[in-house]
């Protein structure tokens, strides 16, 4: 395992020990209650209009599995299998899953390091926000992914829009209140480090392990799948912001989400 993958993997395990009672506490009640809960409406429009009764779905970095449990719930899917990195995320999944008494397994891997007892497995594949960052080489990435996917089985990926990887957020010191739309950054940068943890979890500020992030241009990640047999059938953008740090730009013309679908030949 990469040095980086190593350091965010106990990143992400310390930032869930240290999780805000609030995080993850609703999901029962939601999933049960509500259709396709945890979803932003665009995507919930999008899956809502796929033939999942019955498929296999496949998510990866599922994070506490809200997503998938929620798909696997609303869409009458007959599995889902979820990966993410760290253990005790995985662990809380699988608890949910059980309360839940829905068909859906989680499994604590890395993503690169998924074996051959998932390969062509999966009908459906859902990527949601906070996922591709982690990632250095989405070729890689995409590669495995693919080859977990069935002939003809369909992805959907819904994330932060590229372009907000030019602005600063709250916090940088580049952060100008005046002028939140001004790009600071290159649209190519690659690489981010930090220690400031995962405040939407924790609700709360503390001096974390490393974090280790990429951005990526809309041309890797396009790139990536072609590269991996997945034909692009669609591509969405949107003007609101999905990741909770740039709505206060919302509807103001700037592309700050997108949808991205595809299929595997």
């Amino acid at each position: 395992m990469e040095k980086y993958i190593e350091g965010n993997k106990a990143a992400w395990e310390e930032a869930f020990d240290k999780r805000d009672a609030s995080w993850g506490a609703d999901i029962t009640e939601r999933v049960q209650k509500e259709d396709y809960p945890f979803f932003e409406k665009e995507m919930a429009d999008v899956l809502k209009n796929m033939d999942t009764k019955g498929k296999t779905i496949g998510q990866f970095c599922c994070n506490n599995g809200r997503e998938l449990l929620s798909l696997v719930k609303s869409g009458n899917a007959s599995k889902g299998v979820g990966f993410d990195i760290a253990e005790n995320q995985v662990a809380f999944a699988n608890e949910k899953a059980k309360e839940l008494n829905l068909p859906c397994i989680f499994e604590a891997v890395n993503v690169y390091d998924i074996d051959d007892r998932f390969r062509e497995q999966f009908d459906i594949v859902i990527i949601t926000i906070g996922a591709l960052c982690w990632f250095e080489n989405l070729n890689r990435f995409f590669e495995i992914v693919a080859k977990c996917m069935k002939p003809g089985a369909v992805i959907v990926l819904n994330e932060q829009h590229p372009c907000t990887n030019m602005l600063a957020t709250e916090g940088d010191a580049e952060f100008d209140p005046e002028h939140k739309m001004e790009c600071h950054f290159s649209y190519f940068e690659h690489e981010w480090t930090g220690n400031s943890g995962m405040y939407y979890m924790t609700l709360k500020n503390y001096h974390s392990k490393t974090f280790t992030d990429f951005t990526h241009s809309l041309s890797e990640i396009i790139s990536g799948m072609c590269n991996n047999g997945i034909v692009i059938t669609g591509l969405k953008e949107f003007d609101h912001d999905i990741s909770g740090g740039f709505s206060s730009i919302d509807h103001r013309g700037y592309p700050l989400s997108m949808i991205l679908q595809g299929n595997k030949q």
